[in-house]
């Protein structure tokens, strides 16, 4: 196809004749100076040949032109300033990986011995120290994803919960602040389990990360002035039956995730928007950096 000058495409007043970088001849393209063209961009004003320009509203558009305006398009964001998706994934995956181990401790009950939250004991299987204080500091995330076996009733009040609040903070916070919500809340969980509990007795089950969704939800209807009061007698209804049933409940495992939780999501929905991505990453590095430094303490006293 060629290009001769005149009507709309003739080349803009004051934009340099050159042929192949030497002024004088006729117009080339930018990209591609072995090309003849009388047409520039209506951006730059630079000129260019058809395969480098693109048709626009008025005129037409370079390349160059174009990819840096699809930089300066601000990406959609939730209200907390994650990434706007369909559906609730994490959600999902969690509910799947929760049911998945589960049926793993229906077939095989020492799943529950190798990776369920405990502070310092002796194994009387194999005759060793085991837990935390051991060295097995897993103990405090993969216990979060055990529940009783073989009665089915503790992970499917756990995962009812999680399906009812998970994916509306997974919308409100995008699913990578999310699953750090989720695991952080798990951790602290176990964290101050490990700090007050009983160190030779086991506690599992996802109710820290839970009690971190229901603490995060306080917070994020707060912040969005909702109503509050349907999840604060939600809090204290379990609160009541973790107080009541402290024999057979690690109450400690639900206080720290809902404390966790809380504190997380204060920084989600509260940091200003003009720092808000590293104000947000600093608080949950600051949240991990603090619960790791209580582990060392307590495992400092354990074994001392």
């Amino acid at each position: 196809m060629q290009w001769q000058p005149g009507g709309e495409d003739k080349p803009r007043a004051g934009a340099p004749d050159t042929v192949g970088g030497q002024p004088g001849g006729p117009p080339t393209c930018f990209r591609h100076p072995g090309r003849e063209t009388y047409v520039s961009c209506v951006r730059c004003g630079r000129y260019a040949c058809p395969d480098c320009l693109r048709s626009a509203p008025v005129g037409q558009q370079c390349v160059e032109c174009i990819r840096g305006g699809q930089r300066k398009v601000p990406r959609p964001a939730t209200v907390f300033g994650g990434r706007i998706t369909g559906g609730a994934l994490v959600t999902w995956v969690l509910v799947g990986i929760n049911v998945a181990i589960y049926l793993g401790e229906v077939a095989d009950r020492k799943l529950i011995d190798y990776f369920a939250m405990v502070g310092r004991a002796v194994d009387p299987a194999i005759g060793q120290v085991v837990g935390v204080a051991a060295g097995q500091w897993y103990r405090l995330i993969t216990a979060a994803f055990l529940h009783q076996a073989p009665s089915p009733l503790h992970i499917l009040f756990n995962m009812w919960a999680l399906v009812i609040v998970g994916p509306q903070l997974e919308r409100l916070l995008g699913r990578t602040r999310f699953l750090a919500l989720y695991l952080l809340s798990a951790v602290g969980g176990s964290v101050l389990f490990y700090l007050i509990g009983p160190p030779t007795e086991l506690s599992l089950g996802a109710s820290g990360a839970i009690f971190g969704l229901f603490g995060a939800y306080f917070v994020a209807a707060r912040r969005m002035r909702a109503d509050v009061r349907g999840i604060i007698a939600l809090i204290a209804i379990n609160l009541l039956i973790s107080f009541t049933l402290r024999h057979i409940i690690a109450w400690q495992a639900h206080v720290g995730g809902l404390v966790t939780g809380g504190a997380v999501m204060a920084a989600y929905a509260y940091a200003p928007r003009q720092q808000r991505l590293l104000i947000q990453a600093g608080a949950s590095a600051a949240v991990l950096a603090l619960l790791v430094v209580a582990v060392v303490l307590r495992t400092h006293v354990l074994t001392a």
